[in-house]
């Protein structure tokens, strides 16, 4: 089941506002569990968490900077979305 451009982008957003901010709350949370390691050690496992997190959506987020591939051309004409006016 493929997800419409529309569906993709509103969901990426989503992940981007909601979804990153819980992942580093949730990521800081399981660093702080263990003693605190040398800092290239910490920094090593916030920066392989940082990528981590990319790796199973970025099917969602490829293309999403492009234009709507759906939109006909005198809609992308149009600017707005709207069918233009004759």
């Amino acid at each position: 089941m493929a997800l419409s451009y529309k569906t993709r982008r509103r969901l990426a957003l989503l992940v981007l506002v909601v979804g990153l901010p819980v992942y580093v709350v949730v990521a800081v949370n399981v660093v702080d569990l263990i003693d605190r390691p040398p800092f290239l050690v910490e920094l090593a496992i916030y920066l392989g968490l940082g990528f981590l997190w990319m790796l199973p959506l970025r099917g969602l987020f490829l293309g999403i900077g492009q234009p709507d591939p759906d939109q006909s051309d005198a809609e992308k004409r149009s600017g707005d979305g709207a069918p233009p006016v004759a």
